[in-house]
């Protein structure tokens, strides 16, 4: 198990990798990257069972589907320093013909990704049906899912998530990014969604909070309480409190870092905020 100090060095150099990708291009999504960096940490470093080497048959071995794929970058950074491609690939990041597009796609072969997730709403169903095949096969690892809050105004979301409960796909935990913003502002003012631990729960998923959503102590503990209450009928829900554009000062408490690409100036700015720890790519 990895100690607190290795997973926040490792996420303050996803953290560099996130603003230094978006940058180099002036294109991409900083804002929700920045903001499930520690989640994504802990996911892949000390959580998931899971195999580098990569087969898109991942049979005894968990599985995790980013359902809001513009936050690529985090992904992206995650799985190369995770092992499944080499560091220096990051530099490919959106430029034509290479593996790491804007959205994951799957006919680039790029490992770790196994569901191409540009259109928003469809993880869930995805992770579902791998869910209830892993129990098919009679193999007891987990699904976990990544969703956006303002991901959730799409309907097919609601339809999974109703699936979902009544087949007791109790092998799935589904985190919610629950930032309260989206690209054209709070979530209040585009789509209020109400009370969404109440929604939830009105389906018939166990539901938990994890306030601190950019604390990897609290995402630690957030994570094994809620692998402690799958195979209980239900699937899981954690609700991810986290904070946009976290980590670089002028991007948190705004929406407007959702899709923006950092000067040259406020490159440095931000990478002055987080010095580098594990080598750039």
């Amino acid at each position: 198990m990895a100690t607190t100090q290795q997973l926040q060095d490792f996420s303050q150099q996803v953290r560099r990798d996130i603003l230094r990708m978006v940058h180099a291009v002036q294109s991409g999504h900083p804002g929700g990257s920045l903001g499930c960096n520690e989640f994504l940490t802990v996911l892949y470093q000390e959580v998931m069972d899971h195999n580098p080497s990569f087969n898109m048959n991942p049979k005894n071995e968990d599985v995790f589907f980013l359902s809001n794929g513009h936050i690529s970058p985090v992904l992206y950074s995650v799985l190369a320093r995770s092992g499944y491609f080499p560091v220096s690939e990051l530099a490919t990041f959106r430029l034509l013909n290479t593996r790491l597009q804007g959205h994951p796609t799957t006919h680039e072969g790029l490992p770790g990704v196994r569901v191409a997730s540009g259109s928003l709403g469809q993880g869930m169903s995805v992770a579902i049906g791998v869910a209830q095949a892993k129990k098919l096969d009679g193999d007891d690892k987990i699904v976990y899912t990544l969703h956006g809050d303002g991901e959730l105004q799409e309907g097919q979301v609601w339809e999974s998530m109703m699936y979902a409960a009544g087949k007791n796909v109790d092998n799935l935990i589904s985190t919610v990014d629950y930032n309260k913003k989206q690209i054209d502002g709070t979530t209040d003012q585009v789509m209020p969604m109400g009370d969404l631990r109440a929604k939830f729960e009105a389906f018939g998923w166990i539901v938990l909070d994890v306030f601190k959503g950019n604390d990897i102590e609290a995402i630690r503990a957030g994570l094994a309480d809620a692998k402690s209450k799958t195979g209980n009928g239900k699937p899981v829900c954690i609700l991810l409190h986290s904070e946009m554009g976290n980590g670089v000062d002028f991007m948190m408490g705004t929406h407007a870092w959702h899709g923006k690409a950092p000067s040259d100036a406020q490159l440095a700015d931000a990478l002055a905020q987080n010095p580098e720890t594990l080598g750039d790519y």
